[in-house]
């Protein structure tokens, strides 16, 4: 009887343990931040995607193909999409404070009501039929020829920031 009770002593131990380990394990991942959790897209390739509606916070897309892909509604803070092919994207009401779309092709890209604050736009090159409507700008880098162009199609103000789109611009 007393082997039994040796052996069951023993048991709990081995459950508490395990018990204590599984929560220090579950207790990290909770306060570990959400960069950590980003995903590394680069030089993939995904024709239209449906990445809409999703927290994709410090995703990186550098170099990738996202021809025709559905980004629209999403939290996409801080992501990289440097020289990603972004033709025919939407990005209506996406959050893109912080983004990188350096050197990214935007032809017939949708920025409706997108928020672009303090995002990283340089060496882009603005389409006629880039589409801009509510979309805010503020502090964003964008050279003076590429901001010139999207002055030329500013229009509407931004719904959640309450920003026009002229004005986060600075056009004339």
């Amino acid at each position: 009887m007393q082997h039994l009770s040796n052996r069951l002593s023993s048991l709990k131990r081995i459950l508490a343990i395990a018990c204590l380990s599984i929560s220090i394990l579950l207790g990290f991942a909770a306060v570990t931040s959400p960069a950590a959790w980003a995903v590394d897209y680069n030089k993939r390739t995904f024709i239209q995607e449906d990445f809409s509606h999703q927290d994709l916070t410090d995703n990186s897309y550098d170099l990738a193909s996202l021809r025709g892909s559905d980004f629209s509604y999403s939290d996409l803070r801080g992501v990289r999409f440097f020289s990603a092919n972004l033709e025919f994207v939407n990005f209506e009401g996406a959050d893109l404070r912080g983004a990188v779309l350096d050197s990214a092709r935007i032809g017939h890209t949708n920025f409706t009501n997108a928020n672009l604050t303090g995002a990283y736009l340089a060496s882009v090159k603005i389409t006629p039929s880039t589409v801009i409507d509510g979309a805010d700008f503020t502090d964003a880098l964008i050279l003076k020829n590429e901001n010139e162009k999207l002055c030329e199609l500013a229009t509407g103000t931004n719904p959640t920031t309450g920003i026009d789109t002229a004005d986060s611009l600075y056009c004339p």
